[in-house]
């Protein structure tokens, strides 16, 4: 088994990508419209707190309560960028909240492919799963390319697929 990352938040360690990264759209989710690669006019000057973050639901940003970046976010913060920031070096904005959007949905594949290993799987489907479980797991990654290389996207595309063929084992 590869050396597996956090797959849950830690706000603490970010940079508040996903209050940067994400455009809103005004709706049920959103009080406001945003642009993607903008921080949110909520997001505290000096670090990186939401400024509301006690009073979401009540303000209109149900989408920001609902939302979860697998640990993601902190992954992009500290490995691929070593703790510095968008706020300490303005022009990492866009390269970090790039990462973020790659590096997310294989977080959640992950997060999935790790609840499917407590199936009674075959042996050869638990192989498989494991087998996918790597692919999406670089060795020693350093950049976003890592992530961005073909064998990790091919896996991380046919999760869906493979999770669906596991159906027949759900109690």
């Amino acid at each position: 088994m590869p050396n597996l990352p956090a797959l849950t938040d830690d706000c603490s360690r970010c940079a508040a990508l996903c209050c940067v990264a994400y455009p809103f759209e005004e709706d049920e989710d959103f009080a406001i419209l945003k642009d993607v690669d903008t921080p949110c006019p909520n997001l505290s000057d000096t670090c990186f707190d939401c400024t509301i973050h006690a009073s979401l639901k009540s303000r209109g940003f149900g989408g920001c309560i609902a939302y979860s970046c697998a640990g993601a976010g902190q992954r992009v913060t500290q490995e691929l960028f070593d703790g510095e920031t968008w706020r300490d070096d303005p022009d990492l904005l866009t390269h970090m909240t790039h990462a973020l959007r790659v590096l997310r949905p294989i977080h959640e594949a992950l997060a999935i492919l790790l609840e499917a290993q407590k199936l009674p799987l075959p042996p050869e489907v638990q192989m498989e799963l494991t087998a996918k479980i790597t692919a999406l797991c670089p060795d020693d990654p350093k950049s976003i390319w890592a992530f961005e290389d073909a064998q990790v996207q091919d896996a991380l595309a046919d999760v869906p697929t493979f999770v669906r063929s596991l159906a027949p084992y759900v109690a």
